[in-house]
């Protein structure tokens, strides 16, 4: 039996929507974070079960897991900026530690493409992350209205609904900076001692995997990569890569469930 209570993180104001899901058993189990990725705007495929199926697999494997929306997404306030991202995922890990069921001493953090950005830099500034699970994860966000198609200008987010205040951001320059700021290749070396797994799909059109293999390159160890043949960029919706993920986190989990 799953449990799903609905929790708010507060964040400078800003009030997070999320759901932890408690697996049966008692006492303080093996914990993961799960972080989604910028949404694209596009209106949400109706046989998606979306990231509550997927914290639905990881609690039935013994993980307590949480799963929220980054402000600008979702049910949470706030606007879009990336280095807010850093903050909300901080936030986050705070209210995990004060949870009675939470082994601190395993706290597993997996992000999907910008939440993965935003993952990498938490966890490489803070030590409480356990480990981490990178999927489809930039090195950069070099060239942002690049030439991937990436549109990464703030008419965009607001069109899409993630900015949402229309005096936000109060600098342009800052805005844009915050991306230049959170540059996973940039700081994916101080993960090192804890445990990294970067999963990316062969055939990702949006992050080319090239990036994926800098990333591996600048990593310290432990560190694995599996790139997935066939897979695209949406990597929660393919079996394979998620078997990947969760077989690696109960190989660094002490309590084998």
């Amino acid at each position: 039996m799953v449990q799903i209570e609905t929790v708010n993180v507060q964040v400078a104001g800003i009030s997070l929507f999320g759901e932890i899901r408690t697996p049966s058993e008692g006492g303080a189990t093996p914990t993961l974070c799960v972080c989604h990725g910028i949404p694209s705007g596009q209106p949400p495929d109706p046989t998606d079960g979306g990231y509550p199926l997927l914290a639905e697999k990881f609690t039935r494997a013994g993980f307590v897991t949480l799963i929220f929306n980054f402000r600008g997404t979702g049910q949470s306030g706030g606007d879009f900026d990336i280095l807010g991202w850093t903050e909300d995922l901080k936030a986050a890990i705070d209210y995990l530690w004060e949870r009675k069921n939470v082994d601190r001493s395993q706290v597993f953090v997996m992000g999907f493409s910008g939440g993965a950005a935003a993952s990498a830099y938490l966890a490489a500034h803070d030590l409480r992350v356990t480990g981490l699970v990178l999927c489809a994860c930039p090195a950069g966000f070099r060239g942002f209205d690049g030439p991937d198609g990436t549109d990464f200008s703030i008419e965009h987010f607001r069109e899409i609904g993630m900015i949402r205040n229309k005096d936000f951001p109060t600098s342009r320059e800052q805005w844009r900076n915050s991306f230049r700021e959170v540059t996973p290749v940039n700081c994916i070396d101080r993960i090192s001692p804890r445990p990294l797994l970067i999963i990316h799909g062969q055939a990702d059109d949006l992050i080319d995997v090239s990036q994926a293999r800098r990333l591996y390159e600048k990593a310290g160890e432990p560190k694995e990569i599996a790139v997935i043949e066939g897979a695209g960029h949406r990597l929660r919706q393919n079996e394979e890569a998620m078997r990947v993920a969760l077989q690696w986190l109960l190989g660094h989990t002490s309590a084998h469930h």
